[in-house]
């Protein structure tokens, strides 16, 4: 049997070539010149003209008096007469303590001045013999002199007995907790049975008259609110209706918790307008009255924690990033203060993407490019 023996053949001088001038090909390509950079279109627009700012704040509607009511002596809770809501006139009963022990108290300061009167009737009588005796030379000055001053004491014990009288009738009186004045039982703090000490709060009452709305002051807007300050007021039940306040009281502290300080603005509005618990907000009419804004989706910040915004320069065709000075925080737009002109043509959106001195192309918000 024969064996073939097969050899490979030496490539076509044609493949050779063709293979060579591809790679000096891609050679050439890697050593070309980088493409210049593609402006990126951006959408521009004037700065407009800055409205009226205002802040708006969150409160409530309160009574300028509110009373934490609690009885003056310790002891059980037994009745408690009125709920929460209940409008109560002044001198009403609200609550009332178990008086047992109070009212024992009250009879034995009541024994205690019988016996103190009748050792002053004693001790009366005897100073009128006494001075009878003296009179007659019967006994001493001394002696005269004693029970004069015993006549004093047995005085003085039915002035103490009388007042320690006084002070257990009063304080049987305390087991009766009774509204200061009329007004609305804002919260109910114990129940029937309870224990409950003297001082602690069992209802809080808010009076009848004026009514405020309470709201929380943020520290960066604590400067700008001031007792006597003109503000509005609008009823979350009312909207679209404003009423004129005045900044009434503003806390010296911040809350611990919060860091928010405490402020109240009394409102000019008829009577009945306010009820407790009504939300409400207060509008703080800002000091930018005039000037220029620009979109919310324009701002940047700097390096340092300020504002900023892109210009376009149609002529150069780039960016520049420019520090701004602005005001309070609209809903869609915000004043600018300073460093800005009116006819700049500012980035409206897609800033974080641009770089300062970029290429763009600039067009409006109708799709057409700004002329040059």
């Amino acid at each position: 049997m024969r064996h073939r023996i097969f050899s490979a053949k030496p490539a076509a001088p044609a493949l050779l070539g063709a293979a060579l001038a591809a790679t000096l090909s891609l050679t050439a390509c890697s050593k070309a010149a980088p493409q210049a950079e593609t402006a990126r279109p951006v959408l521009v627009t004037r700065p407009g003209a800055a409205a009226n700012g205002v802040s708006a704040f969150a409160g409530e509607v309160r009574a300028r008096e509110e009373s934490p009511l609690s009885f003056r002596v310790g002891g059980k809770l037994i009745e408690r007469k009125v709920d929460v809501g209940a409008h109560v006139a002044a001198g009403q009963v609200l609550a009332v303590l178990d008086a047992g022990d109070l009212e024992a108290q009250a009879r034995a300061a009541q024994a205690q001045l019988a016996a103190a009167e009748a050792d002053y009737g004693r001790a009366r009588a005897d100073q009128v013999r006494y001075a009878q005796l003296a009179k007659d030379q019967l006994v001493s000055r001394s002696a005269m002199d004693a029970q004069d001053a015993a006549a004093k004491a047995a005085q003085g014990q039915v002035n103490a007995a009388r007042a320690n009288l006084d002070v257990a009738r009063n304080q049987s009186a305390y087991t009766h907790l009774r509204a200061p004045s009329a007004g609305v039982i804002a919260s109910r703090s114990a129940e029937a049975g309870q224990v409950v000490a003297a001082g602690q709060q069992v209802f809080a009452l808010a009076a009848d008259g004026v009514r405020e709305v309470a709201f929380a002051v943020p520290e960066g807007a604590i400067a700008t609110f001031k007792p006597g300050q003109d503000v509005l007021v609008e009823l979350w039940s009312q909207p679209g209706k404003r009423w004129p306040a005045r900044v009434r009281e503003v806390a010296p502290a911040a809350d611990p918790a919060s860091r928010t300080y405490a402020a109240r603005v009394s409102v000019d509005a008829p009577a009945g307008t306010l009820e407790l618990g009504q939300s409400a907000r207060i509008y703080l009419p800002s000091a930018v009255s005039a000037g220029l804004s620009v979109p919310l989706s324009a701002l940047q910040r700097t390096a340092a924690g300020g504002s900023a915004v892109f210009v376009a320069d149609p002529r150069s065709g780039t960016v520049k990033l420019k520090p701004i000075h602005t005001g309070p925080y609209g809903a869609q737009s915000v004043p600018v203060l300073s460093g800005l002109g009116a006819q700049d043509w500012v980035v409206a959106a897609g800033g974080h993407l641009l770089r300062d001195g970029q290429k763009v192309q600039p067009v409006d918000r109708d799709n057409h490019p700004v002329a040059r």
